[in-house]
């Protein structure tokens, strides 16, 4: 089973996909991780996204297209499938990725999107807060610690990421609903989108997702 996730950010993704990649057995990859692969590899396509990101440019589609199913191919253990997080962001990319491996078993079988509403998603980015020491992570809103931005395992601050603020995230969101969402109406008319309201307990959005991947 091939699997892309796809939300929002704060939509739980990250958080669910170790659960999949663990119940279904699934190699769990994000194109962060195929493009430093390839760089360290000193890879061919891995050069040519090097000369860009070392500029600061994007990588252009082309590039990362190729990289990510030419990963997907060469994984030396294909294990029940690969759960994809990242990719794609657009498009155009979900149209060339589909081009490239249609009849292939590197096809992607179903789209996970995790559904959440965009002020419940404010919440869980801006009230986010991490242990750098032991990296446990809290939410000042659902989940705060016992005592206010100390770390409840070992007693170190917490700390804030640099863009989990209202006006880094209102950028974050705009570029989801102009690149990414356009691509979960792509795979709806395929008929191939599992939706998951994401906006409850661990536990429920947990059985949901199950019960949508083994039917």
């Amino acid at each position: 089973m091939n699997i892309f996730i796809m939300g929002a950010p704060g939509s739980g993704k990250g958080t669910f996909s170790s659960r999949i990649k663990d119940e279904f057995n699934l190699n769990h990859i994000s194109t962060g991780d195929i493009f430093r692969a390839n760089i360290a590899n000193d890879t061919p396509l891995g050069q040519q996204a090097k000369a860009y990101t070392e500029k600061g440019l994007l990588v252009p589609d082309e590039i990362t297209n190729k990289m990510v199913a030419d990963y997907l191919a060469n994984l030396t253990d294909k294990k029940n499938g690969y759960l994809l997080d990242g990719y794609p962001r657009t498009l155009d990319q979900a149209k060339a990725f589909e081009q490239m491996t249609k009849g292939t078993d590197l096809a992607v079988d179903v789209v996970v999107a995790m559904d959440v509403p965009f002020d419940v998603l404010t919440k869980r980015i801006t009230g986010r807060r991490t242990c750098k020491k032991c990296g446990a992570i809290y939410n000042i809103y659902t989940t705060p610690p016992q005592t206010e931005e100390i770390c409840d395992v070992c007693g170190e601050p917490l700390s804030q990421r640099k863009d989990d603020n209202e006006e880094s995230l209102k950028v974050r969101l705009d570029e989801y609903a102009k690149n990414t969402e356009p691509v979960i109406a792509y795979y709806e008319e395929k008929g191939i989108v599992k939706h998951i309201n994401a906006d409850r307990g661990i536990d429920e959005i947990w059985s949901s997702i199950q019960e949508a991947l083994k039917n």
